[in-house]
């Protein structure tokens, strides 16, 4: 694939925003540096009116200058690759590709070829989320992972021992990746699909219901997880920021979702509820 790598100026702590904001455009990897932001897009999807819009949305809360270049063709996810390091959380779970070692000291361990997809472990909201689905019951519960990407969720789900995992995604990227991950930790309990919880056809009611995306889609679909989740099951979500949480809550509360945890890290949110 050709990719186009955009070069934005911008501050170091307005990096996230803008980062989620690239998310909704199909920008599938960043570097950040300072105030120097990278972020890399297929060709095909690259429009730089989207570029502008964003600008002109920020203009009167920061400055936000970008150039952009149209890279080399080469195997940009093996270049990607080579900087991807293991991620370690809460001291039991270790998330590493295929070229890395084994590291016995950590009982769950999760294999993946990232492919540039979002859900590695290294961003905030893929880890709160895992440190939170290490607190829940996952055995012998049905489990649904909404917006799945790299299958990172569902592959622990199994691990902790669900008994069914459904698991999609509406990206031919993510459903081609998240089919190898899945493979490549030997899961058999995971049923990969591709497109959403409105267009698929899925089970009436889940145990638990995990949706690490962003704040409109998670609004948008709140009625959907609610209608599919069983009473007393638990919703875990994240892909928003803090100051984002009391629109989630609001909207979460209002299909009789009970807020029960909530977590933080670098102004990412994660929350989790019980169904009344």
């Amino acid at each position: 694939m050709k990719y186009i790598k955009v070069t934005f100026s911008v501050p170091e702590d307005f990096a996230d925003i803008l980062i989620a904001e690239l998310n909704e455009f199909h920008y599938d990897s960043f570097a950040a540096e300072g105030d120097q932001l990278d972020a890399y897009v297929v060709k095909e999807y690259f429009d730089e009116g989207c570029l502008q819009d964003l600008v002109l949305k920020y203009k009167e809360l920061i400055p936000v200058g970008y150039t952009f270049e149209d890279l080399e063709d080469k195997n940009w996810n093996e270049e990607w690759e080579k900087n991807f390091d293991p991620v370690r959380i809460a001291n039991c779970c270790m998330i590493r590709a295929s070229f890395h070692e084994q590291d016995p000291d950590y009982p769950l361990e999760i294999v993946i070829n990232p492919k540039m997809s979002f859900g590695t472990g290294h961003h905030e909201t893929t880890s709160l989320m895992i440190e939170n689905q290490l607190n829940i019951d996952h055995k012998d519960k049905v489990i649904m992972d909404a917006g799945s990407g790299t299958g990172i969720l569902a592959i622990l789900a199994e691990k902790l021992g669900a008994y069914s995992v459904d698991a999609f995604d509406i990206e031919d990227w993510a459903f081609n990746n998240m089919e190898e991950n899945v493979q490549l930790n030997n899961c058999s309990t995971i049923s990969v699909k591709q497109g959403t919880i409105e267009t698929l056809d899925l089970r009436e009611q889940y145990d638990i219901l995990l949706a690490n995306i962003n704040k409109n889609v998670l609004l948008e679909e709140m009625p959907h997880y609610a209608g599919k989740l069983k009473k007393g099951g638990m919703l875990l979500l994240s892909g928003f920021y803090k100051i984002d949480q009391e629109d989630i809550s609001v909207k979460a509360g209002s299909y009789k979702l009970k807020l029960e945890k909530e977590s933080y890290k670098n102004n990412w949110a994660c929350l989790v509820f019980s169904k009344l």
